[in-house]
């Protein structure tokens, strides 16, 4: 097997853990939830590219004092090192392809979860994680990293696409209480960057060290860190300055190599197939691949 096809298979086993989606989506036929067939949102979320977007968003949310110290203080993340990276992704991709009575579901678990985290972030700011001015800061960033990911190592969108996958993603903004939800790519991109409530923190220190070298099982380790490099070499020049980190020479064309094996194994998600059948939908059935599928690359 070759370093590519040894990588592409260590990615495919990090993101192949963790509870299934959408499992009872079929009960809800013609249901279209959120967006539907017709989405930008779907095209986006069903890329492998989606996978960098994700390790891109801790990496950003990190840069907010309390939201970093709300994961420090009532996370696992050290322990369960794919727990949080898992969770955030069952909740996107139920968000995304569930039904409507999943999507509330989904967002009644995230509330729920919500209730009891709060403290005093390193800086002696109060946080609640039912703030909705911290939950602007995960939501955006998630949208904005989503966004980036695709465009770098995705088919890309044109302008109207981009802002109409922001438009789209800001009803998930809604349902989980944000306020500050801007409705244009160009707009979101400067709310993150320029936003007012960034700084650096011990807790910030911390999940950008764990997330350089976590104590993933060597295979997992081996992919990640590519995809993890592509995620920095994305980020926003301020932004990384704030974290005192840059980009690795050669991290975007390894993450478009592996991005590109990546979509070859793995196809369409099984999320947007799934969806695509609740809604009885047609489409090219050789480009996605079900739940019960196995990835084309095993490390056998």
């Amino acid at each position: 097997m070759s370093l590519q096809e040894r990588l592409t298979a260590s990615v495919v086993r990090l993101f192949s853990e963790g509870e299934q989606p959408l499992s009872q989506t079929h009960l809800y036929p013609g249901d279209p939830g959120l967006f539907g067939p017709g989405s930008v949102s779907w095209k986006v979320m069903g890329d492998v590219s989606s996978f960098v977007g994700g390790v891109r968003a801790l990496l950003l949310q990190a840069l907010h004092p309390e939201v970093a110290a709300g994961v420090a203080d009532h996370s696992q993340y050290e322990t369960d090192p794919l727990g949080r990276l898992n969770r955030t992704s069952l909740f996107v991709t139920t968000a995304n392809y569930g039904s409507m009575p999943e999507v509330q579901a989904a967002v009644q678990i995230v509330r729920q979860a919500h209730k009891p985290v709060s403290g005093t972030s390193e800086r002696g700011v109060r946080y609640a994680a039912s703030q909705p001015q911290l939950g602007a800061w995960v939501h955006n960033t998630l949208t904005d990293s989503f966004l980036e990911a695709y465009q770098t190592f995705g088919h890309g969108l044109q302008s109207e696409e981009a802002d109409q996958f922001v438009q789209e993603q800001s009803k998930i903004g809604e349902l989980l209480g944000v306020t500050e939800l801007p409705l244009t790519a160009g707009d979101l991109r400067a709310w993150v960057t320029e936003h007012p409530s960034l700084g650096d923190s011990r807790a910030l220190r911390e999940a950008w060290d764990f997330l350089r070298n976590p104590p993933l099982q060597p295979g997992q380790l081996l992919g990640y860190k590519v995809v993890r490099a592509a995620a920095v070499a994305t980020l926003p020049p301020e932004l990384s300055q704030l974290a005192n980190t840059s980009s690795r020479k050669g991290a975007l064309f390894g993450g478009r190599c592996i991005i590109s094996s990546l979509r070859w194994a793995m196809k369409h998600s099984p999320a947007w197939k799934a969806a695509l059948d609740r809604c009885g939908v047609s489409y090219d059935t050789t480009k996605f691949r079900s739940f019960e599928d196995p990835p084309s690359i095993t490390d056998q």
